[in-house]
């Protein structure tokens, strides 16, 4: 285990509170387990506080040259890009996500200790960049974060702030452009250069069809359009993808929902977002206290014992299960009954109450596996076929009782697409509290589910299966159950269906 280095002073310490748990949620998206994603997160802290030392220093020795190096927060996460590298090349790559080992060993991992002019566009315009212009880029799009927020942190005027941002934007464009022009291309990618930059200047231009056929098969020109164009939202992917590569988009909804936690509705510095669930409350006050502790650390001991102690519970959780994680929430939090349990009183699963109000002789019996009356119990399936004689003597006449309406509803939001793959979100709404809960729906056209956050993922064929995570798995009457994931498809890509929470059937809509 790797211990942080003792806060030389009160600068460090303010980047530490300010930034470990973005580390950390960047660690827990490359990593198997929480345990794993603390000490990737502690040992990528560590590097990068030596590099942002060694740039100060240069800088007080006067090298005649401004550093050029990420800020604050891209620098940490890169931290924990090359720390996983380095675990893959030691031998400790089953301590990573899969999918990040594969890339790792791909090319696109390759370009960021490649050739300098060989680097993501994005990185090389961010380096580019003074180094409050890239703090507040990397703050204001990346992290979510609202302005007012963000010129307070960077000590800038409020009532400016916005009209900042917009140059830096412009800023940022045109070293983009400059760092696009100056990569390697052949005869092709050059001949679509400025024609590349006219089109994404202005929201309105047409992209002409041949120069749309040249961004679907070239990765290198269509980085480099979305960098240059900032207009549709589409800046904050190209600043991940660029910076930290692997997992960029992920990360991105990772931030917005962890700002959202940390700010929620009434605060005078929040984004404005109503309706915050309970769960995610109960996660921005976790976040608050931890960012608190963490401020007052004046010992290098007293650092690491807060790591080790906070270091696997922080934000939301996006891989898969294995070996090196403990699950979080009971599979099955709500059992069948035992064999003395009383089957429904009719294939419709209604019992019928008596004239005086009582419960009849033949009603199902309370629960005595302590779940609370009235409490949701898992889908046993179709009732059986009626046994025996169907004559009126066989049993007293019932009254069909009307049908209850459903415990839960279900929303999808599918949030961004592209030729493979998509990003989006469920959102289950309850009728009834739950200590735990289970949300199954099923794909249609043979999507597969590659990450999910808020929530662990499994997947038996087209039925996915997303488990409560340890810090949202209660929720009260009316409370909204959310997750995101990451998934790919081919050919159609229809929306889920037959969506049940903890085997109860949920309206769509």
């Amino acid at each position: 285990m790797t211990d942080l280095p003792a806060p030389q002073d009160a600068t460090e310490a303010a980047l530490f509170s300010e930034c470990w748990d973005a580390v950390l949620s960047y660690a827990d998206l490359c990593t198997a387990g929480s345990t794993a994603a603390a000490q990737l997160a502690r040992e990528a802290f560590a590097q990068g506080i030596r590099e942002v030392r060694e740039a100060e220093a240069s800088t007080v020795r006067g090298t005649g040259r401004r550093s050029s190096r990420l800020p604050r927060i891209p620098l940490l996460l890169a931290a924990v890009r090359t720390t996983a590298a380095d675990w893959e090349g030691t031998g400790q790559g089953h301590r990573l996500d899969p999918d990040l080992r594969l890339w790792l060993h791909s090319d696109k991992a390759a370009r960021y200790t490649g050739p300098p002019l060989s680097r993501p566009i994005a990185l090389r315009g961010l380096r580019d960049l003074q180094q409050a212009d890239a703090e507040l880029l990397w703050l204001a799009e990346a992290e979510s974060l609202p302005l007012p927020l963000v010129a307070r942190r960077l000590g800038l005027d409020p009532v400016t702030a916005a009209d900042e941002l917009t140059q830096v934007r412009g800023l940022f464009r045109d070293r983009c452009h400059r760092n696009h022009l100056d990569s390697p291309m052949d005869a092709e990618c050059r001949s679509y250069a400025r024609l590349l930059d006219a089109v994404t200047r202005s929201p309105a231009a047409d992209t002409p069809d041949d120069l749309s056929r040249h961004l679907a098969v070239c990765v290198q020109c269509a980085e480099a359009a979305a960098c240059l164009r900032m207009h549709g939202g589409g800046l904050p992917v190209a600043l991940t993808g660029g910076v930290i590569g692997w997992g960029g988009l992920a990360y991105l909804e990772r931030r917005r929902r962890a700002a959202e936690a940390r700010l929620g509705p009434g605060r005078p510095d929040g984004p404005g977002v109503g309706g915050v669930p309970a769960d995610v409350s109960q996660r921005a006050r976790v976040v608050r206290n931890r960012l608190m502790v963490a401020a007052v650390l004046v010992s290098g001991a007293a650092l690491a014992v807060s790591l080790m102690q906070f270091g696997g519970a922080e934000e939301d959780r996006a891989t898969l299960p294995d070996a090196d994680r403990q699950a979080v929430a009971n599979p099955d939090p709500y059992p069948p009954e035992g064999p003395g349990a009383v089957p429904p009183a009719s294939a419709s699963g209604s019992a019928p109450a008596s004239a005086s109000g009582a419960a009849p002789a033949d009603a199902p019996k309370p629960p005595t596996d302590g779940r609370a009356p009235g409490r949701p119990t898992p889908d046993t399936g179709p009732d059986p076929e009626p046994q025996g004689s169907t004559s009126a003597t066989a049993s007293p006449p019932r009254t069909t009782a009307p049908s209850k309406p459903a415990v839960c509803h279900a929303t999808y939001d599918l949030g961004n697409q592209w030729p493979d793959g998509f990003q989006a979100t469920l959102t289950v709404t309850t009728t009834e509290p739950l200590e735990s809960w289970r949300v199954a729906f099923t794909f249609r056209d043979g999507q597969r589910v590659t990450q999910m956050w808020d929530a662990e993922a499994s997947q038996k064929g087209s039925r996915v299966t997303a488990t409560a995570a340890d810090y949202n798995k209660t929720a009260p009457a009316g409370g909204k159950l959310a997750f995101g994931f990451l998934a790919s498809w081919t050919g159609k890509n229809s929306p889920p269906t037959d969506v049940t929470l903890n085997g109860h059937s949920c309206a769509s809509g």
